[in-house]
C-alpha cells in the first residue's frame, strides 16, 4: 500500500514536471524580447525635456491592436534628449511579448515638454514645446519586422533634434514634429572615436574638444545622422545600415575636417577611427 502511495506520487510529480516544461516550451515558442534603445543626433539647443507617458506596439496597419508596453519603472518617462549622446542610450522597455510580424511602435507625450535656448544676448531661455500630433495620435514609427520565437531584438530609436524642433514664426514658439530614424541593433553598426584640438597650430596638442558635432554622409553627401562629443571627446553613433560613409565633423573656432576615405561600416561591428584632431582657425 506505501509502495503504491509512493508511486502515485511519483507519477503526479513527473505529471506536473512534464507539464511546467511543457508551458515553458510552449513560451519559448511563442514570444520574442524587444529592446528600445533612444539616442540622439545633435541640435543647437542647451536641453530638450519631453515626457513620454506611453509606448504602444502593433502587429498591423490598423488603428485597432495597440498594445502597451510596460517600463520597469512605469511611467512617465522623463528625458532630456541632448543628453543621449556619446553613446548614452535611454532603455525604454526591456520586454517579452509575442513573436509574429511587429508593424509599427508608437510613443505617446504628454503636454509637459520644454526647450531652452540660447538667445540673441546669449541667455538661457527655457519656453514650453508644443507637441500636438504627438498627444493625440502619437510618434508613429514602422518596425516591419518579423519576431522569431526565442529570440531578442534591440531597435535603437534616433532621435533627430535640430530636424524635429521648428520655430513658430516670431511667436517665439516652439512646435515638436519628430524626425526618428528606426534601426535593428543585429542588423546595423556603429561608429566611434575622439576629437581632440589643436589650439596654437603646433600640432602636438590634445585638448579633448567637447560638443563637437560629428555628422555622417552617404557618399553623395546626403546627411544620415550624427552626434556630438561628451566632456572627454567621444562619440559614437549608432544604428547604421552596413555600407560605405564619409564623416564631417564641425566645430566652432576650427576648420572643418572631412575624411579624405570612405569609412566601412559593417553589421554588428564598432569602427573605431581613433583620434581625430581639429586645426584651430587662424584669422
Amino acid at each position: 500500500m506505501i509502495l503504491k502511495k509512493l508511486s502515485v506520487i511519483a507519477l503526479s510529480i513527473f505529471v506536473f514536471g512534464v507539464f511546467q516544461n511543457c508551458t515553458k516550451s510552449d513560451e519559448n515558442n511563442n514570444t520574442a524580447k524587444v529592446q528600445l534603445k533612444l539616442v540622439d543626433a545633435p541640435g543647437d539647443y542647451l536641453e530638450v525635456n519631453v515626457e513620454i507617458v506611453d509606448i504602444q506596439y502593433n502587429s498591423s496597419e490598423d488603428e485597432e491592436g495597440w498594445v502597451s508596453f510596460t517600463p520597469e519603472n512605469g511611467y512617465p518617462i522623463q528625458v532630456d534628449l541632448t543628453q543621449l549622446i556619446a553613446g548614452n542610450s535611454l532603455l525604454l522597455t526591456d520586454q517579452v511579448i509575442s513573436s509574429g510580424m511587429l508593424k509599427q511602435i508608437r510613443l505617446i507625450l504628454s503636454d509637459n515638454n520644454t526647450i531652452t535656448y540660447l538667445d540673441d544676448d546669449n541667455e538661457p531661455v527655457t519656453t514650453h514645446l508644443d507637441t500636438p500630433s504627438a498627444q493625440q495620435s502619437g510618434l508613429k514609427l514602422k518596425i516591419n519586422t518579423e519576431l522569431e520565437p526565442g529570440f531578442s531584438y534591440t531597435f535603437i530609436l534616433d532621435w533627430d533634434v535640430q530636424k524635429s524642433i521648428v520655430k513658430a514664426g516670431n511667436s517665439g514658439k516652439f512646435n515638436l514634429k519628430p524626425v526618428i530614424r528606426v534601426n535593428t541593433e543585429v542588423n546595423s553598426g556603429s561608429v566611434m572615436g575622439i576629437i581632440t584640438g589643436d589650439v596654437d597650430g603646433d600640432e602636438i596638442d590634445a585638448v579633448p574638444l567637447a560638443g563637437v558635432n560629428v555628422g555622417i554622409y552617404t557618399l553623395d553627401n546626403v546627411y544620415i545622422t550624427g552626434s556630438l562629443t561628451n566632456e572627454n571627446g567621444n562619440f559614437i553613433i549608432q544604428g547604421l545600415d552596413a555600407g560605405e560613409y564619409k564623416i564631417s565633423i564641425e566645430h566652432y573656432g576650427f576648420d572643418p575636417y572631412n575624411s579624405s576615405d570612405t569609412i566601412l561600416v559593417e553589421v554588428g561591428t564598432v569602427l573605431d577611427l581613433g583620434t581625430i584632431e581639429l586645426l584651430e582657425t587662424t584669422s
